[in-house]
């Protein structure tokens, strides 16, 4: 009694490699097997591609709000201070600031003195907004003291002032030239409220790798900017760290506890939740229009196929004649579709991997070409395009791109399988 050859036995192998070297006259069917291995390489290279410019942009994004920025901001409702008026400001910073710091997950607790005034050097002016902070607390903002993007000596930040490098450029300064700082809330008079103007020395400049922050911030001495915006003895806000900022709003309840009946607070969640939902969105969005682009690419997987088969039904009968089995024929022909997925996959992955890794050449060449221009840190926020090369990403490409090639190779090999000896051989 004959044996019945395993699935995929090496003469199917040997009959699907043969089918694939198409013959001259067979050159239609060769064609369509480079177009159907070139789309597939292309449309998986641009899924990775995607999906890794993606993730560094949202890293990127994410890293720079939280490096450079308070993870939670304490502040308290108003109130009617002791002359009066109406205050917002915060008259027991330093016991408040220590049982928020006392809050399991809490890494730092820092009062702040905020303000929103004019810096001048000589003709140029920019809107900025001041941090009064202590240096110490300074040092904690990773993104602000990195020493890679920094300029100056921090240790002299209480002889002066910090200054985003986008304030720089816009005043035309360095380390040791001076700026005023113009506030319109100085002193009321008998005449009106004349400004409050002083001179600081340039001590410190950093780049937060986001162009809003560089561009209008500006670190003052906590007690240099008490008694420049006339918060004697108060803060403005509590700036809260935290171990863990993606689980922040578990630690809002304890924080708004300890800070007290009054307090309100508000998390980087809060302040930038709606642009990384819409970030999420605009992933999911792009996942599928690029998987239809890896669909259509290896639909033509399907046309070569569909000719092959034709061209192939006088080998087919007789292989069938021969006593070759429908599940032999229809492995046959499902080698040769996925064989031409399986290698563009592959050759996709390389290529998208490449990108990812080369990006920052890659687009520096785009650049040049283009005259320059091309990113504009003012409208994206951040000053390059970043791209994070990810397992996950690479794997659900890889998944999408087979899963794909495979499923489509069923319907034409199934419709080999089937096919008819006697029908196919009757006119040759």
């Amino acid at each position: 009694m004959a044996q019945t050859p395993p699935p995929f036995a090496p003469f199917e192998w040997m009959i699907a490699w043969r089918y694939l070297r198409a013959k001259r006259a067979e050159g239609g069917v060769s064609v369509m097997t480079w177009i159907s291995l070139i789309g597939i390489t292309l449309a998986v290279m641009a899924l990775i591609a995607t999906l890794s410019v993606r993730a560094g942009f949202r890293s990127e994004f994410v890293d720079t709000i939280l490096g450079a920025n308070a993870h939670v901001t304490v502040y308290q409702t108003t109130a009617i201070d002791d002359s009066g008026r109406p205050a917002r400001t915060i008259a027991d910073y330093t016991a408040m600031a220590e049982r928020i710091a006392a809050v399991p997950g809490v890494t730092r607790a820092a009062p702040l003195v905020k303000g929103q005034v004019m810096a001048n050097s000589g003709d140029y002016n920019a809107g900025v907004e001041v941090f009064g902070i202590t240096e110490t607390d300074l040092r904690g903002l990773r993104r602000i003291v990195d020493p890679d993007t920094a300029y100056g000596d921090l240790a002299r930040f209480g002889d002066g002032i910090a200054i985003g490098s986008g304030v720089a450029r816009e005043l035309g300064v360095g380390i040791g030239d001076k700026v005023k700082i113009i506030s319109p809330n100085g002193v009321k008079t008998a005449f009106g409220t004349s400004p409050r103007i002083k001179a600081y020395e340039v001590t410190y400049i950093f780049s937060a790798g986001r162009y809003d922050i560089d561009r209008t911030r500006v670190y003052m001495p906590f007690a240099e900017a008490q008694l420049f915006f006339n918060r004697d003895g108060v803060a403005d806000e509590i700036e809260v760290m935290v171990a863990d900022p993606d689980r922040v709003d578990a630690l809002a309840g304890p924080i708004m506890t300890a800070a007290g009946d009054r307090a309100l607070i508000w998390t980087w969640k809060d302040a930038s939740g709606g642009f990384l939902r819409a970030l999420d969105v605009e992933d999911n969005v792009m996942f599928v229009i690029l998987s239809v682009l890896v669909m259509i690419a290896t639909m033509n997987i399907v046309s070569g196929l569909i000719m092959l088969v034709k061209n192939k039904g006088r080998d087919i009968g007789i292989l069938r004649t021969m006593g070759l089995s429908e599940g032999s024929v229809l492995r046959v022909f499902f080698i040769c579709g996925s064989v031409t997925g399986l290698i563009g996959t592959a050759f996709g992955v390389i290529l998208g991997c490449l990108f990812a890794i080369y990006i920052d050449q890659i687009f520096a060449a785009v650049n040049f070409v283009s005259g320059g221009g091309v990113w504009d840190p003012s409208i994206r926020g951040i000053y390059y395009l970043p791209a994070k090369l990810q397992a996950g990403d690479v794997l659900s490409a890889v998944l999408l791109s087979l899963g794909l090639s495979f499923v489509v190779t069923l319907f034409p090999a199934r419709r080999a399988a089937r096919m008819n000896p006697v029908e196919a051989l009757r006119y040759e």
